[in-house]
């Protein structure tokens, strides 16, 4: 094991954080361009088979409630470690499930164990960096998840093309268990920088105090109205491409990757972007991003714009979804975790909600009129929140 100055590095335990959420990410994302594939082999619709994901969201989003208040009890580094091990028992049994109903019951478990990485980790750099340093540390840890989602969605196409829809659960079963191991070697010097507090107050306490700042009520909202409007058509990118334009599914699984190089830019410049726009700007600036790449994708006649819309509405997203994650490590700093946690379980129900109620909508109306319908319902939401940040910093 290594001492604990040298496990101790910021950059080191951030890349180990980044390691869980690649996973975590890639378990949300896996199953999107598997959909028509998965509708044709168990000889279901659309909607019914999108269960696989919408009840992934339900699982991640309602285990929050319970893994904020631990992390800050117990130590948020060591809950995190235990979440990625137990998640590759649950990515074996997605593996492993013999029918449709327990794959959708080995999704709802994927989801409760994954939940406990992304939303903890962040928590854990609320902790342990100040917030002038935390957006750039916050979209360099984000990285991980960002890459996970391409690697996801393009793995998952890959898998379907081919009939081996088992295949990206195998490997997310072993990455899981080589992150799991790393991250709890290291626990001893990630739990000195975020220790548990044993003093703190009951869990349903710490959640009802978040509930009681104002501000904190706005992050949510906003969050929960994005996860339904930008997530509820992003699980559909895959299939639109396929049934619009003709293309096989692991091309569109690949086209729909290139999302996740929009989050890698922002990623790469969000020093400077933050310096430049604020977070006001930044919220403003992906708002526009983020709708203008929905319609672009949705009303092309053809299917390399998808490329470049893709990238523009990765980069949107992350610039609007950075700044509110920002917002929400600072939201109630004496309950961080249970903070972020209401946090990741407002946008996970909110994808859960958007996903069902876009697979209907797909099915009546076509994925191109859903999308773009999204467009600008997303911009108005991040143009109203950037207004609200900056009257808020006026009075704050």
């Amino acid at each position: 094991m290594a001492a604990p100055e040298a496990a101790g590095g910021e950059g080191r335990l951030i890349l180990l954080l980044s390691l869980g959420a690649f996973g975590s990410a890639m378990s949300m994302r896996v199953a999107d361009a598997q959909l028509p594939a998965l509708a044709s082999h168990f000889d279901l619709g659309l909607a019914a088979v999108a269960q696989v994901i919408t009840f992934f969201s339900v699982g991640y989003g309602l285990a929050q409630l319970g893994y904020g208040p631990w992390g800050d009890r117990v130590g948020k580094w060591r809950v995190i470690a235990l979440a990625v091990l137990a998640s590759a028992v649950s990515a074996a049994a997605c593996a492993l499930a013999p029918g449709f109903v327990t794959l959708v019951i080995a999704r709802v478990l994927a989801g409760i164990t994954c939940a406990g990485m992304i939303p903890l980790s962040m928590a854990w750099i609320g902790d342990a960096v100040s917030y002038d340093r935390r957006q750039p540390v916050l979209a360099r840890f984000l990285t991980g998840q960002i890459l996970g989602m391409g690697a996801g969605q393009w793995l998952g196409g890959v898998a379907a093309d081919f009939g081996q829809w088992r295949l990206p659960f195998a490997a997310l079963a072993v990455w899981f268990v080589v992150a799991g191991v790393l991250l709890w070697r290291a626990r001893g010097a990630g739990q000195a920088r975020s220790p548990g507090r044993s003093g703190s107050a009951h869990p349903v306490a710490e959640l009802g105090a978040v509930l009681r700042q104002p501000w904190a009520r706005v992050v949510l909202t906003v969050v929960f109205t994005e996860g339904v409007l930008l997530f509820g058509a992003h699980a559909f990118f895959p299939t639109h491409l396929h049934q619009t334009h003709g293309l096989s599914l692991s091309a569109a699984g690949a086209i729909v990757t290139t999302y996740a190089s929009g989050g890698l830019i922002f990623a790469a410049a969000s020093r400077q972007l933050v310096g430049r726009l604020g977070e006001t700007g930044l919220a403003r600036a992906g708002a526009v991003l983020t709708a203008a790449g929905l319609l672009l994708l949705a009303l092309s006649p053809v299917w390399w714009t998808a490329l470049p819309a893709c990238v523009g509405a990765g980069l949107g997203f992350y610039m609007l979804h950075n700044t509110l994650q920002t917002n929400a490590t600072q939201m109630a700093p004496q309950a961080r975790g249970a903070a972020v946690a209401l946090f990741a379980s407002a946008f996970f129900l909110g994808q859960t909600v958007g996903v069902a109620l876009m697979a209907v909508a797909v099915e009546r109306a076509g994925t191109a009129v859903v999308i773009a319908a999204c467009a600008p319902l997303l911009l108005a939401l991040g143009l109203r929140f950037a207004a609200m940040r900056r009257d808020h910093a006026r009075v704050s």
